[in-house]
């Protein structure tokens, strides 16, 4: 009985000490772990502010092939209260200008302020109607007037007589444009063709949908097929900069126009555009690529409607909120021709005369650097008189259409990526691989990079 009594008491301790020492790893496990997140954590939280706007993502490293991720990582810079690089070592990040992203404008809007600043109430522009009078039946009276104040301030398109059609960017107008001018009875597939070097994204957006209605037929120089064709005239082009005029200009084709860059800080303005179906976009025209907002200039009734009906069935309209919003920007633009539109400090702030001198300054230099370098070069662009600055001038595109001259080179995006400088090949274009295109709009930390790396490259 004794000997019951007393392997249980030792039973009772066993189980006693074997509960605490559950409690005691249990209670280290947990005290690991959260040394371990708050680690993992920090690690993570300083990784993201070394991971600059404008610069290489993780995405891009990896595309990289030898380059590791730590060479994206910059050295020897400090941060400004407004969060902006004020230094970067420009021997170790990789600069990704193989897209256009138009941030080089945020220094200007930073000062607007209120000017171009929106408040949308949460009862605000609930409906899906805007003006169920209007052909765009979802596009904003607001936004339609500054468009229309806009070209005629600048004085690069004809908008009298025309339908604005409001889309989520011009890609989603140039959908629109090709179902609206592709007969729904024809027996095969509109043919689609722009001269080379051609806008990149043409292709893959033309063919995307797999529509019955349109193909991609390629270069316009070399297309010979007989019937209807559409023609994309893209001016200034994108990727080369130059002014351009259709290619084709046989019986039975139809042409749109990008003018998406056809601003005063890229090209003179010599003359109001006035052509049939014209498009045109927030982002290059004031840097506001977020805000996914483009509209296009229509002349034919029937076009616009069958337009707006490819929206409507895509999606349903266009954000009041960006249409709002760029009407505000739109306005902002324009009070700085108009005298409304002052900084803190008193200084006129003029959106095109910024733009227009910040691409010329981004232009010298990069000329410089080129000029010293005989492995690269650019092309000239003719003088032309700008009726909107009142002077002539050469253009300053957003994009340099960059030519790799050295014998040993053959693939120019191949060799800047060895020399950590993301671009986009000729071949993406139509073109040629020896060529790439490299943003002009990226941030100035950027552009300083760019320019050191161009001067010491051999």
């Amino acid at each position: 009985m004794e000997g019951r009594k007393i392997r249980g008491i030792w039973g009772n301790k066993s189980r006693g000490r074997m509960h605490l020492l559950l409690v005691s790893v249990t209670l280290n496990l947990v005290l690991l772990s959260g040394l371990l997140y708050e680690r993992g954590r920090r690690a993570f939280s300083e990784e993201k502010e070394q991971v600059l706007p404008g610069f290489c993502p993780a995405t891009e490293v990896k595309k990289m092939g030898s380059l590791e991720v730590e060479s994206r990582i910059s050295s020897g810079r400090g941060w400004t209260e407004e969060g902006r690089v004020q230094k970067l070592s420009s021997d170790s990040v990789i600069i990704n200008l193989d897209h256009g992203d138009p941030t080089m404008f945020e220094s200007f809007w930073r000062k607007t302020g209120e000017k171009s600043t929106i408040i949308i109430p949460g009862w605000e522009k609930m409906s899906y109607f805007s003006d169920v009078r209007n052909i765009c039946w979802f596009l904003e009276p607001e936004f339609a007037e500054e468009v229309k104040e806009l070209h005629k301030l600048v004085g690069n398109a004809e908008t009298e007589g025309r339908h604005i059609i409001v889309g989520t960017g011009s890609t989603q107008l140039y959908q629109a444009a090709l179902f609206a001018l592709s007969p729904s009875d024809a027996p095969e597939p509109m043919n689609v063709v722009s001269a080379t070097p051609y806008y990149s994204s043409y292709p893959s957006v033309t063919d995307f949908l797999k529509s019955g209605l349109y193909k991609w037929a390629g270069d316009a120089y070399t297309f010979d097929r007989d019937g209807p064709y559409i023609e994309l005239v893209t001016s200034p082009n994108n990727p080369d900069g130059f002014a351009r005029q259709p290619v084709v200009n046989r019986e039975g084709g139809k042409t749109i126009y990008d003018l998406a860059y056809y601003w005063p800080q890229y090209a003179s303005i010599t003359a109001p555009a006035d052509h049939d179906l014209m498009l045109f976009t927030v982002s290059k025209s004031t840097g506001h690529a977020g805000t996914r907002i483009g509209w296009a200039l229509v002349k034919d009734p029937e076009v616009a409607r069958r337009m707006t009906k490819y929206v409507e069935l895509n999606t349903i309209g266009v954000s009041k909120d960006s249409q709002l919003r760029a009407a505000k920007i739109l306005r902002a633009v324009r009070g700085g021709y108009e005298g409304e539109q002052e900084s803190g400090d008193g200084e006129t702030l003029k959106f095109f005369d910024f733009g227009r001198l910040l691409m010329a300054e981004r232009w010298d230099r990069l000329r410089d650097a080129v000029r010293k370098n005989p492995i690269f070069s650019l092309p000239e662009f003719p003088t032309a008189y700008c009726n909107f600055a009142g002077e002539s001038g050469t253009s300053h595109p957003a994009f340099a259409w960059l030519k790799c001259e050295a014998e040993h080179v053959d693939d120019c995006e191949s060799f800047l990526r060895s020399n950590r400088i993301l671009t986009r090949s000729g071949r993406q274009f139509g073109g040629d691989s020896r060529y790439v295109r490299v943003s002009m709009v990226d941030r100035d930390e950027t552009f300083d990079v760019l320019i050191d790396r161009l001067n010491i490259i051999r």
